[in-house]
Order: structure tokens, then C-alpha cells, then sequence
């Protein structure tokens, strides 16, 4: 974002500074050309609050703008299941901060239930969705930032995935619904679709709840990182507490209960039916950059916003990635 100077060394002033490095650099200084800039965030969680408070401290003067589709900002996702088990006590202990406090500690503009929709590079302008309403309206900036992060992967391949009762677990509003559907129906028997970190954390929450709980995954182990060896530990884990687990066997279909069920009868490959009163599905993510795509940005084949060293898109010298949806070179392998 224009010139710097980084431990007393003066950068030319067409010299990138990415968003990431802002935040952990404490000895970098904004010039006039930030200070005078429309900054826009899309996104609000992780990222992309963090980068639009470090800018604040190095800017007074700047615009910025941060859009988050969801009605919560920096939020603690990765607890939100420890919070359907119990072990985070209270809702607000997810919640690091606001949009007021973000207001009033840093004059940041966070517009919450806000999804920006599409990306107009050479007016630089962003088309912005009220969530609640459905009423649209623009933001032009002079630099944007995306830290757009993933969405859950619900193929609609599956018959019945969609029926009530099935639930992701990505926002707090999932986790209020969960925690709703609990309340209301008194489920006892919960499957869970898909052995990966979701997964695993949910289900141990759950059983810590006293349900019944089964996990289905299409692989022949959970935790697809791990070596089949030692996955297998974490099998034997999972059936002495007592968890159904169905290893290489995925769904084929959710159907209307048969018998006793309260949500639906989960078909799997095999031919087998498991009854479920709730059906949480944890089936990954996928980097929610459709809209980056249709502005013309690049993309990995597998959807993640291509950026240089800096976190600057190779596309586009004012458009700028951070978080899940980012394409980084392994630092192992390179």
C-alpha cells in the first residue's frame, strides 16, 4: 500500500506491502499515500479484522471499510464446537470483539449481514448485499482486500442433504441453530458425516453430552493426514467411547425417517440405515471465491485466490488475499 520504511530502510514507493505483513511488522510506517486511501475489507472474521486493525494503527486518516456477511466479527470459530459441548460456558466467550468496540477503539466501519458480491476492478468498485433485506448498494476503494475464508461443502448430489435437522457448523449462527435444535427436539441420536477436525471435535462434544453418536466417512480412516497407522489409534479411541464409527462407507442418500427417527434415516453405501434425530455435516470447506473469480481474478484449480510473496494478487496491483481462500507456497517444500 505505497512506500514504507522498515527498520530505518526507505522502500520506492511503488514497493508492495501486504496485508499479513502489516500485522506483524511493528516497524513499518505508513505514508501520506495510505493515509488518503479507501480501504476495503471483505470479511470480518479472522483475517481480515486483523489486517484492518493494524492498518488503523498505522493510519489515522485512512478509510476503512470492513464488510462481513455473517452478523458476527472476529469470532472464535475454532471453539464453536466446544461450545455446543460445554467446555466455552458462555456465548459471549466466542465473541472477541464487535463491530462498536472495533468503532469505537479504532474508528473502523464495520457493516455486519453486508456480502459483497461482485468486484468492478476498473471502477474499483464492490457490489454489496444486505443479508437481511436483500437490497444492494456500492462501495468504491482504492485498495481491496479479500479475506473471503471458505464455506461448507454440502453436495447437493446427495438426496435429502437439504432436510431439516442437517446442519453445518462454519458461523455462529450455525451454532445457534444447532444449539436450538437440541434445545427443541432432544435428540439422542446424532450422526455426524465426515471424520476430519470437524468432525472429530464435534462428536467428542457430543458423546461428552451423553449422546448417541455416529460418525460416517467415506475414506477407510478418519483424519485423512494422518498415516493409516496411526489413525487406526484414534479408531480404537473413538469405539471406546463409545462412537459408531462407519470407516469407508459414505452416505448414499438421507431419507424420510422409517421408524423412530426424529430427522431423517442416513442410507449409506453399504446399504446400511442409521436413524438420526440431528445430522451435522462435515463433509470440508471449499474457498468461497465465486465472485473473485467472475471479477476476472486467479484462481487455483482448486479455487484459491493466486497471490505473490506479499499477499498481492497476481491478477490485479490493487487487490490484495489473505486467510483460507489463498494459495501460499509450503514453507517445507516451497
Amino acid at each position: 500500500f505505497g512506500s514504507s520504511r522498515i527498520d530505518g530502510q526507505s522502500l520506492p514507493a511503488n514497493s508492495p506491502r501486504c496485508p499479513t505483513h502489516l500485522v506483524n511488522c511493528n516497524s513499518c510506517i505508513i505514508t501520506d499515500t495510505l493515509m488518503a486511501m479507501r480501504v476495503v475489507v471483505v470479511g470480518g472474521v479472522a483475517g481480515g479484522a486483523s489486517t484492518a486493525a493494524r492498518l488503523r494503527r498505522l493510519t489515522e486518516t485512512a478509510s476503512i471499510t470492513v464488510f462481513e456477511k455473517s452478523g458476527y466479527v472476529s469470532f472464535a470459530n475454532c471453539g464453536l464446537p466446544y461450545y455446543i459441548g460445554g467446555e466455552v460456558p458462555q456465548w459471549s466467550k466466542l465473541q472477541i470483539t464487535n463491530p462498536e468496540k472495533l468503532y469505537g477503539r479504532f474508528n473502523l466501519d464495520i457493516q455486519i449481514n453486508k456480502e459483497v458480491i461482485g468486484i468492478d476492478r476498473v471502477a474499483k468498485i464492490v457490489s454489496v448485499k444486505d443479508t437481511l433485506t436483500g437490497e444492494t448498494k456500492t462501495q468504491e476503494y482504492d485498495q481491496l482486500v479479500l479475506s473471503v475464508g471458505c464455506e461448507a461443502i454440502v453436495p447437493r448430489a446427495i438426496p435429502g442433504i437439504t432436510r431439516l435437522g442437517h446442519f453445518t457448523l462454519k458461523t455462529m449462527e450455525d451454532t445457534a441453530a444447532v444449539e436450538q435444535h437440541i434445545g427443541t427436539v432432544h435428540p439422542e441420536k446424532i450422526v455426524v458425516c465426515g471424520g476430519g477436525f470437524i468432525g472429530l471435535e464435534i462428536a467428542e462434544q457430543l458423546v461428552n453430552r451423553s449422546f448417541k453418536v455416529s460418525i460416517v466417512e467415506a475414506m477407510d480412516q478418519v483424519m485423512a493426514p494422518l498415516d493409516r497407522e496411526m489413525a487406526e489409534y484414534l479408531h480404537i479411541l473413538l469405539r471406546k467411547k463409545g462412537v459408531d464409527l462407519h470407516l469407508n462407507d459414505g452416505v448414499a442418500a438421507f431419507e424420510e425417517p422409517a421408524k423412530g427417527a426424529k430427522v431423517s434415516d442416513v442410507v449409506l453405501k453399504s446399504g446400511k440405515r442409521l436413524e438420526a434425530d440431528m445430522v451435522i455435516l462435515a463433509l470440508g470447506v471449499r474457498p468461497s471465491t465465486g465472485f473473485v473469480q467472475a471479477a476476472g481474478i486467479e484462481l487455483t484449480p482448486r479455487g484459491h485466490v493466486k497471490v505473490d510473496e506479499r499477499m498481492r494478487t497476481i491478477t490485479d496491483p490493487c487487490v490484495w488475499a489473505v486467510g483460507d481462500a489463498i494459495e501460499v507456497k509450503n514453507s517445507a517444500v516451497g
